[in-house]
């Protein structure tokens, strides 16, 4: 995704609205990733949004770094996180064994199916042996745009069980569960976890 495009306009252009939206924290997969983690761990969010779940994540005592791809998403994250918020984009993760978990809840959705497995590969780089992965995506047979203009990948779970494993994952498990999104279309979700 290039700086213009609609996925990141949208985000930018919308971010107060999206930030004060209502939403339900996903506790029970938070609480399923931090389980698997050692007390303390350092984690990096990829694509924080309006920070809730960073706000979790260190209530719980975890050393957490947030990052999100939208500037204007970022600054409401960190009114409501009280810390800085990394602008990053996925395609630019650049670290080495530096963390216990990777968390990207809603966020990993919008690469194109093109680039996924170099992400893939910058977060198992970034991840220390034995780290673990958490992403959900929104299930599909073919990559578009929502009604809202965003990019998806719309991953089937076959397909990206495929591409996980061809990227030397471990341990990967995948659910799937019916859930909405922003633009109250009902969805079908893949979460999935793996190891390093």
């Amino acid at each position: 995704m290039t700086n213009n495009d609609p996925t990141s306009s949208f985000y930018d252009e919308n971010a107060t609205i999206y930030a004060a939206r209502e939403r339900n924290l996903p506790q029970s997969r938070l609480d399923e990733f931090l389980a698997a983690l050692p007390a303390g761990a350092s984690i990096l969010e990829l694509g924080c949004g309006a920070g809730q779940d960073a706000v979790y994540l260190i209530s719980r005592g975890f050393d957490v770094t947030p990052t999100d791809g939208s500037t204007e998403l970022a600054k409401q994250a960190e009114a409501l996180i009280g810390r800085p918020v990394r602008i990053m984009r996925f395609e630019t993760l650049d670290a080495g064994a530096a963390f216990d978990g990777i968390w990207a809840e809603a966020s990993l959705l919008h690469v194109p199916r093109s680039n996924l497995p170099n992400v893939f590969d910058r977060i198992r780089r970034a991840l220390k042996d034995g780290g673990i992965f958490h992403g959900s995506f929104k299930a599909g047979d073919a990559e578009g745009h929502d009604t809202l203009g965003r990019y998806y990948n719309y991953p089937s779970a076959e397909w990206l069980m495929a591409l996980l494993s061809e990227g030397g994952w471990k341990d990967i498990a995948m659910t799937e569960a019916d859930g909405g999104g922003f633009d109250g279309k009902p969805t079908k979700w893949l979460y999935v976890s793996a190891k390093k």
